[in-house]
């Protein structure tokens, strides 16, 4: 263990000043105390073997607010053997984490301790910043665990980043945060036991949802609702979903994640961007949003939609929502809500065509009705000895070979298919791209064969 534990230092603080809150109070003592992220520490896993046997090399935790980066800390904090220096980006500099490594060093070379040095909000270093650590990583002088809300693979030094192990932590799921809050009821001595809450389901919904996986949010708001709550004859304060509402900021919207009001948002919003209704599209994205819906399932959403009711009509939508999809992962929230803005507003103004759909449906049906040839001769492989003898790549012509790099020909064995599968609209780039393909036609025809001219393969 080291010199003095994070949990007794906090007890210190907590005999000394104002009781902390009630996230701070009800952090587990235990790696079994811990409530969700059992792909990282669940029994047999590599995190928990680690901190178990205190053999964690240096380490970054990367997860959104409220998730158990820092929990983890404190439980390596109190397994630990080794001297653990707790620091954040947010409040330390430079000259702090510098005197820190001396210390290790000489520790090191006074009593052989290791010291792991733990730096919260690790991407708010810059970059020379973040070099400082790098030369006492490498000695082993100390054991660096750092934690960050962004991508470390953007927001951290490759070399660093190179000489830590990343474990990803995930937002806690609804349950997980419903499980703290009854946890917090219950606990008489580190939650609200002695209290005696009582919590209206409506509002114990209300909490979950919008604290949105983040259990530092939750507990807080319910500590604020229950401190509101007024006491009634029996002793009891009753937590009602007004009051959760006014501890959380936010009122609570008609809208369930996993039922029917799920469905109806999702469905309002996608054909909104389908009937080209910018505003509909950002009244039901931000409705979603404020209700707590997962910002990536709504990316996702508007990535599928981009191809299947644009398409090619603007081939940019699909790039716009695949950039937005990209942020939501990159930013997060709240910022992420800009960019996944733009995107509805690009999308829902975008010219539209479910052209490529039409192609999709009917090139399957094609397959699972009709009987499949072989390719033909002029088509195959013409890469390897004896194909030429087969008679492979006979008879086809190389586009670039002819004006405009195009030349009638077969690609498809006759019989094989029931017709045009792309059929492009007269809607925005879709409308240049019918062109040029009514052109092609023009020249040849859509059932041209091979003539026998000798080509490139």
């Amino acid at each position: 263990m080291g010199d003095r534990s994070l949990f007794e230092e906090e007890a210190s603080l907590r005999r000394e000043a104002a009781p902390a809150p009630l996230a701070t109070r009800l952090r587990p003592r235990s790696l079994d105390e811990v409530v969700g992220q059992q792909q990282l520490l669940g029994p047999g896993t590599v995190l928990r073997r680690a901190i178990e046997r205190d053999e964690l090399g240096s380490a970054i935790f990367w997860g959104p607010p409220g998730c158990g980066k820092s929990t983890v800390a404190l439980l390596i904090a109190a397994h630990t053997r080794a001297h653990f220096e707790p620091f954040s980006a947010v409040v330390s500099g430079i000259p702090e984490v510098r005197k820190a490594i001396e210390a290790a060093r000489q520790r090191q070379r006074a009593t052989g301790q290791r010291t792991i040095l733990f730096v919260d909000e690790i991407h708010r270093f810059n970059r020379a910043q973040q070099d400082a650590f790098l030369p006492h990583v490498e000695d082993g002088t100390v054991l660096l665990i750092g934690a960050t809300t962004e991508n470390p693979y953007f927001e951290v030094n490759a070399p660093l980043v190179s000489r830590s192990r990343i474990y990803r932590f995930e937002l806690l799921a609804d349950e997980d945060v419903r499980q703290l809050i009854r946890r917090a009821l219950e606990d008489q001595e580190r939650g609200l036991g002695r209290m005696n809450v009582r919590l209206d389901p409506e509002a114990e919904a209300h909490l979950v949802a919008v604290a949105n996986g983040d259990a530092r949010n939750a507990l807080n708001a319910l500590e604020l609702a229950a401190q509101a709550a007024p006491v009634d004859e029996a002793g009891a304060r009753r937590v009602t979903l007004e009051l959760a509402e006014q501890a959380i900021q936010q009122r609570a919207l008609l809208y369930d994640k996993t039922g029917d009001q799920h469905y109806d948002v999702v469905s309002a919003f996608i054909k909104s961007m389908r009937g080209s209704d910018p505003d509909a599209a950002v009244y039901w994205l931000h409705r979603m949003l404020a209700a707590g819906e997962d910002p990536r399932f709504i990316a996702r959403r508007m990535v599928i939609h981009a191809a299947e009711d644009v398409g090619l009509a603007d081939p940019l939508a699909l790039v716009v929502a695949t950039a937005a999809a990209h942020a939501v992962e990159y930013v997060g929230l709240p910022e992420a809500q800009i960019p996944m803005t733009e995107a509805a507003i690009y999308i829902a103004t975008a010219p539209k065509s479910n052209a490529v759909v039409r192609a999709i449906s009917k090139v399957q049906q094609d397959l699972r009705e009709r009987r499949q040839p072989p390719v033909p001769p002029h088509l195959r492989d013409t890469s390897y000895r004896g194909a030429s003898a087969l008679g492979h790549g006979a008879g086809y012509k190389y586009p670039h070979d002819y004006p405009g790099s195009y030349v009638p020909q077969q690609y498809v064995p006759e019989g094989a298919t029931s017709g045009p599968y792309y059929e492009p609209t007269d809607n925005g780039h879709e409308a240049t791209v019918r062109e040029r393909l009514e052109a092609w036609r023009r020249r040849g025809g859509e059932k041209a064969r091979p003539d026998g001219e000798p080509g490139e393969a």
